[in-house]
């Protein structure tokens, strides 16, 4: 599988500003490659809680991870802050396919772009249930293709 080229900032219809924590960095001081799926998790997150179809507490319908990817481009370190871009890939009837990049501040190119699969399942069966109406609607504006 040959390796993407970085996406840019035009690519995602939506952001979110994350600072960097001292504890992000690694030994080669720099961020380490599984902060990153926190960054993802975040923006994704923030998005839906804001949008109101996340209740992570009490909510019917919650997301389950089953896939994740991430391509690295460039490095990044504290004390940095980082836009993570937010775009929906696939928007099917139980499931989302989000694409997150990871950009610096105010920069162009990803410096890292990956995804990661949400199956939307029954709080307390785990089997997965149709996404509600609201949900659909909320991730739209973020489907691109």
């Amino acid at each position: 599988m040959s390796k993407p080229s970085p996406a840019t900032r035009a690519d995602y219809p939506h952001f979110l500003t994350i600072p960097t924590r001292w504890s992000d960095n690694d030994v080669y001081g720099h961020v380490n490659n599984v902060v990153y799926y926190s960054y993802f998790d975040t923006v994704v997150n923030e998005y839906l809680m804001r949008a109101g179809v996340l209740d992570f507490e009490h909510g019917a319908t919650i997301g389950l991870v089953v896939e994740t990817r991430c391509n690295y481009f460039a490095s990044i370190a504290f004390p940095e802050r980082v836009d993570a871009g937010l775009r929906v890939a696939t928007l099917g009837t139980t499931s989302v396919r989000y694409e997150v990049a990871i950009f610096s501040e105010g920069g162009n190119e990803a410096a890292a772009q990956g995804h990661f699969v949400h199956v939307y399942v029954d709080r307390e069966t785990r089997r997965p249930v149709t996404l509600p109406e609201a949900f659909v609607a909320a991730l739209e504006p973020l489907l691109i293709g």
